[in-house]
């Protein structure tokens, strides 16, 4: 996925929350292989997830957020 506003295709949190803001099904997919090839990822896609926590309606970023809880407890 090009990420709005960035030049590069790393993992940077501004590109992990558009990923899960505006990403397709083969976005979240490549996030998720980069997560599990990379698990200090984890700490970014939590650090993103826990800005929209308060927000019932954010479900994409608490999605996300039990995934990287459910995770890290795995690793």
């Amino acid at each position: 996925m090009l990420h709005r506003h960035l030049n590069h295709q790393r993992y940077t949190l501004a590109a992990i929350d558009d990923v899960i803001s505006r990403g397709h099904w083969r976005d979240w997919a490549e996030l998720r292989r980069a997560v599990l090839s990379d698990p200090a990822l984890l700490d970014k896609v939590e650090r993103i997830c826990r800005t929209y926590a308060s927000d019932p309606y954010a479900q994409r970023h608490h999605f996300w957020m039990h995934y990287a809880e459910q995770h890290r407890s795995v690793a």
